[in-house]
């Protein structure tokens, strides 16, 4: 086998070569069918605290994940290790496992006629030619930024700055073989603030698949140490029933919530809020949900699903009601339905919103909460209840009057999606989940 040497495009085809070695040792080992995943992943990653170096990482991995089928009986394994020893050996590993499993009859391949036909580029790889030096030398300006920025910003907690890059490629017993090169490059910064006797920690980030196109080192060192002295003097306040505004950059977590609420493995055990509410109507009608796989140079873009299937575009949810569910192919057979192509999730989820900004949004709420930082895991998926640990700021006739901390917000998630009063213009670009700020109409805010 081909030495792999580099992280491009140009990988490609010796990772293609390693899939067909091991579906070929698959065969003769006497599995029925099998599916293979290759990847090969490299990346720099450097950060400073105090103007001073902490760490410089460089980290280069590969390996490979099988699983195959002796009839309808499943054995996974994967190996950090090449060549063919490696191989030999984890595919005896993975069938040593099938032959001890029960059988299932929903476990197997993809229809090989459902498999993807055209795998268009997605201009995802964009490598970033920055040394070491030069990645410290900005992770050092932003971190600057933030000192000069507010004079109570007295402390940081690290400015990291990562540039990675790898390959991924797929293939299965049918014939199937896709990959694709992908990067993506980020640059946080995390700042604390003093005065008074207390202590804030705050933090901003930017990341993209193009280093040229990260925010300006500053301005992500001026918005972290802004954010960690605007929480300077918060205080809890007293429990009440108002309305609460998730901020952009959080909000996508409460339609990530929807999305594994809707996604077949809870479905099919039982265990979601939203089992059974296909073509029920559980958002505001003028909210849809819809997911967007083949866009230029998104986070999230993908031309197949972990299961070898096109990725399509689609509404999960469509004027307010739920119309698709989020199902793979096993999932798919569990539940007596067919694939959505979402095997290993979803890919650029799009939520509607208006014309009216943050701003605008804290005017229309009037009284009541904007939350900018969450804690916990506070959901209950089977009861769909929610309570998590949160600060943010206390709003008082549109207005922002203080910062506010140690306080939980809870509700239940029906209650919450469908009490949805405004999605803001605001929109959250960094994430697959791409949604403004969220206005929720009432929610508990339990302080002193």
């Amino acid at each position: 086998m081909n030495a792999i040497q580099s992280v491009g495009p140009a990988a490609l085809p010796a990772l293609q070569e390693q899939v067909e070695q091991i579906v070929a040792e698959a065969k003769r080992q006497g599995a029925s069918a099998c599916e293979v995943a290759v990847s090969l992943e490299q990346g720099l990653s450097t950060s400073v605290r105090q103007r001073e170096v902490e760490t410089v990482e460089f980290n280069r991995d590969q390996g490979f994940g099988i699983t195959l089928y002796v009839g309808q009986r499943k054995g996974s394994a994967s190996t950090s290790a090449s060549g063919p020893d490696a191989i030999r050996e984890t595919v005896a590993a993975a069938l040593a496992i099938a032959k001890h499993t029960s059988e299932d009859e929903a476990s197997g391949l993809a229809d090989a006629a459902l498999m993807a036909r055209d795998l268009p580029d997605f201009d995802l790889y964009h490598a970033w030619d920055i040394s070491p030096e030069q990645a410290i030398e900005r992770a050092l300006a932003c971190e600057a930024a933030a000192f000069d920025a507010d004079p109570r910003i007295l402390n940081a907690d690290g400015t990291t700055l990562s540039s990675h890059q790898g390959c991924r490629v797929y293939g299965n017993s049918h014939g199937f073989i896709g990959g694709y090169a992908s990067t993506r490059h980020s640059l946080s910064c995390v700042m604390i603030a003093e005065a008074d006797g207390q202590m804030q920690r705050d933090y901003w980030y930017d990341v993209n698949r193009q280093g040229e196109l990260l925010l300006d080192p500053a301005v992500i060192g001026q918005r972290a140490a802004q954010r960690a002295a605007g929480r300077l003097g918060a205080r809890p306040v007293p429990t009440c029933e108002v309305p609460v505004l998730f901020s952009a950059e959080l909000a996508g977590g409460l339609f990530g919530s929807f999305l594994s609420a809707v996604s077949g493995g809870n479905l099919y055990r039982k265990s979601s809020f939203l089992e059974g509410a296909m073509g029920q109507t559980l958002f505001p009608e003028w909210l849809t949900l819809d997911e967007r796989p083949h866009l230029q140079r998104a986070l999230g873009s993908a031309a197949f699903d972990g299961d070898g299937l096109a990725t399509y575009a689609k509404p999960f949810v469509e004027n307010g009601r739920l119309v698709s569910y989020v199902l793979s192919t096993y999932s798919g057979r569990k539940l007596g339905m067919p694939s959505t192509a979402n095997a290993g999730g979803v890919h650029n989820l799009f939520v509607t919103h208006g014309d009216q900004d943050q701003a605008a949004l804290i005017k229309q709420m009037g009284r009541g909460l904007l939350v900018t930082e969450l804690m916990g895991h506070g959901l209950n998926m089977v009861t769909g209840d929610y309570s998590r640990g949160a600060a943010g700021f206390w709003v008082e006739n549109g207005e922002i009057q203080f910062p506010v901390q140690e306080v939980t917000i809870a509700g239940n998630m029906k209650d919450m999606f469908r009490q949805i009063v405004a999605v803001g213009s605001d929109l959250e670009l960094r994430s697959n989940v791409r949604t403004g700020s969220v206005l929720i109409e009432r929610m508990t805010v339990a302080g002193s």
